[in-house]
């Protein structure tokens, strides 16, 4: 098998991956980072000294950074879902919506979780406020753009929805997104009952005691 994923579950940009992946049925070897791996962290280090996950390996090249292993994806190893549209322009949009996703929602997610898992409270609350602050302008941005469309940029799955899945599936657990949004409730929901988003969800459940700002008891 030429294709190599490293990464966790629990992560949200090895599940970004994960649902280009299985969006194809593409074939790939996923190799879990942890304790109980040495040998996998070992090689990852060793590929990528900069240690941020995942990493994706292709026959001896190493690509790394989420959108750049689904853009790679689609070129090398392409499959019936084209998650970058064909016209520019239209993967132009796509792009943005891909760094919406990543940096104005994942982002505070990760600025929260990191001030929790330093154990000191007084930053853990600071960050958490912030995290809010900006999750709800997120949010709020997001309910006008996804008027009358099923996914991020419009009819079709791509590189947008990958992001999205995971980053408003966790940003749901460190603010939740209120009624007063019901259009990205909606969307979240659908994102949940996409098969390629739910199987990674449910290989992720048994980490779920770990999230640091408390996993509530729901998807």
């Amino acid at each position: 098998m030429s294709l190599i994923l490293f990464g966790h579950h629990f992560s949200s940009y090895t599940q970004k991956v994960l649902i280009a992946l299985y969006e194809n049925d593409t074939p790939h070897d996923f190799r879990e980072l942890g304790p109980e791996t040495p040998q996998h962290v070992a090689e990852w280090q060793r590929r990528w000294p900069i240690v941020k996950f995942p990493l994706l390996v292709d026959n001896g090249r190493s690509v790394v950074e989420t959108s750049i292993i689904i853009e790679y994806l689609q070129l090398v190893h392409p499959g019936p879902v084209r998650l970058l549209p064909a016209d520019p322009l239209s993967a132009l949009d796509v792009r943005f919506l891909d760094r919406f996703f990543d940096l104005h929602v994942m982002n505070w997610v990760q600025h929260a979780v990191g001030a929790a898992l330093t154990g000191d409270a007084v930053k853990r609350e600071e960050a958490l406020a912030v995290s809010r602050q900006k999750l709800e302008l997120a949010y709020a941005w997001l309910e006008g753009h996804l008027a009358d469309r099923t996914w991020a940029a419009g009819p079709d799955f791509t590189l947008a929805d990958c992001a999205a899945a995971p980053s408003l599936f966790y940003a749901d657990w460190t603010h939740q997104i209120s009624h007063a949004y019901p259009a990205t409730r909606a969307y979240r929901a659908r994102l949940l009952a996409r098969p390629s988003f739910a199987r990674a969800v449910e290989e992720a459940r048994y980490f779920r005691p770990f999230f640091p700002l408390g996993a509530p008891d729901r998807d």
